[in-house]
């Protein structure tokens, strides 16, 4: 239990963080998050305002059983195919968690209070294929307030601009690079233009960008420490932070632009970025390195729980600490490639593998399911 200490003390430094304009949104979901009055209790004490979810996160909560027994029971006896149990049983988790969060959504004219869910992993690379299932959740979880999960792959940019187009508020996944970024929001405005011409009202739409950011450090500081020169091992966690605070750089940009003018002129909602992977995986670095160096207003910051319990702790919020570092970040990615590492095959390669870790664990979540079914007593196909 969260003494009135404790909550004093976790208020501040997230409050903080709200105030400096951070939507503070937590990176997990479970059944039983949600039944104990967990998440309730971190919107009302930890100025929780959103929540993400994404295949691996389904794998832990479903792979675990708590809390899911009844309704696999229910589905076992309808004889539901393996896919179907598992969109019924995510579908469920984030309809209860949209409900927990409503008055925040309503409070907030609908800029936060938002749970996304992610389209199947296995489409991430077909474009009609990502549309229907976008359309699909959108239908099952039927709440105003969820936002639809699409990969920023080749395939995933014409679906970004087809379902916003359609009225469908949508989370974009798995950004790394730069240029992927700008075409991201590209797809965005584009689907914004459609939604205007079918005549929707476009205040309702809302949109965030999801950047990676720890996965970058992850890699670049592998090839860093290979090196080994102390030139090489001074530019260790500096590169993640530089590309995101360029990516605020290239949002300040284009929601500055001729073209969003036109459309914010129309009440539509900027895309915000959305710092993912905010989680530190060196633990040489202060576990809250990821949000402390990422603050700038209008963005999101979704973090796993063992994060947003860190930044409660001994956060250190002063202030905007993104876009008077435009020129530092440059410097440093500059310095990155200029000994050797390319940016470009970096960030192609974050993407490949972040696809490719989402689709392993959906296929886990498939498999533990199946057994799950099948015990009793209905093969599931």
């Amino acid at each position: 239990m969260i003494t009135v200490t404790e909550a004093s003390a976790a208020a501040g430094a997230l409050r903080r963080l709200t105030d400096e304009g951070v939507s503070v949104w937590l990176d997990d979901l479970s059944r039983t998050r949600i039944t104990s009055g967990d998440l309730a209790r971190l919107v009302a004490t930890r100025h929780v305002v959103g929540v993400t979810t994404n295949p691996s996160i389904f794998q832990a909560a479903i792979g675990s059983g708590a809390g899911y027994e009844e309704q696999l029971a229910e589905l076992a006896a309808r004889g539901v195919t393996v896919d179907e149990a598992v969109r019924m049983m995510t579908t469920a988790d984030v309809r209860a968690a949209a409900d927990v969060l409503h008055s925040v959504y309503t409070s907030s004219g609908g800029r936060d209070g938002r749970v996304s869910i992610e389209v199947d992993p296995r489409l991430a690379h077909d474009t009609a294929a990502t549309i229907a299932e976008a359309k699909q959740l959108a239908w099952l979880v039927d709440r105003p307030n969820v936002m639809i999960k699409i990969p920023a792959t080749k395939a995933g940019l014409p679906a970004i601009t087809e379902v916003t187009g359609l009225g469908i508020s949508v989370n974009v996944t798995l950004i790394f690079s730069l240029e992927r970024y700008r075409e991201v929001m590209d797809a965005y405005l584009a689907g914004l233009e459609k939604a205007q011409a079918a005549g929707l009202d476009l205040s309702t739409i809302h949109s965030v960008a999801s950047f990676f950011v720890s996965r970058v450090d992850s890699e670049i500081d592998k090839r860093l420490t290979v090196l080994g020169t102390d030139e090489a091992l001074a530019l260790k966690g500096r590169a993640a932070l530089a590309n995101a605070r360029l990516a605020y750089e290239a949002y300040e940009e284009v929601f500055a632009g001729d073209r969003w003018t036109a459309l914010g002129g129309a009440r539509a909602n900027k895309q915000r970025p959305l710092w993912a992977s905010t989680g530190v995986k060196d633990p040489a670095y202060k576990d809250t390195l990821y949000v402390d160096e990422l603050v700038a207003p209008g963005t999101v910051n979704t973090m796993p729980e063992a994060t947003l319990d860190a930044v409660a702790g001994h956060g250190a919020i002063t202030g905007n600490t993104v876009t008077g570092g435009y020129a530092q970040a440059r410097a440093d990615l500059a310095a990155v490639e200029a000994l050797g590492i390319s940016y470009d095959e970096v960030v192609t390669r974050l993407e490949e593998e972040g696809v490719a870790k989402f689709e392993a664990a959906w296929q886990e979540l498939l498999d533990t399911v199946t057994k799950s079914l099948n015990s009793k007593g209905v093969d599931a196909e």
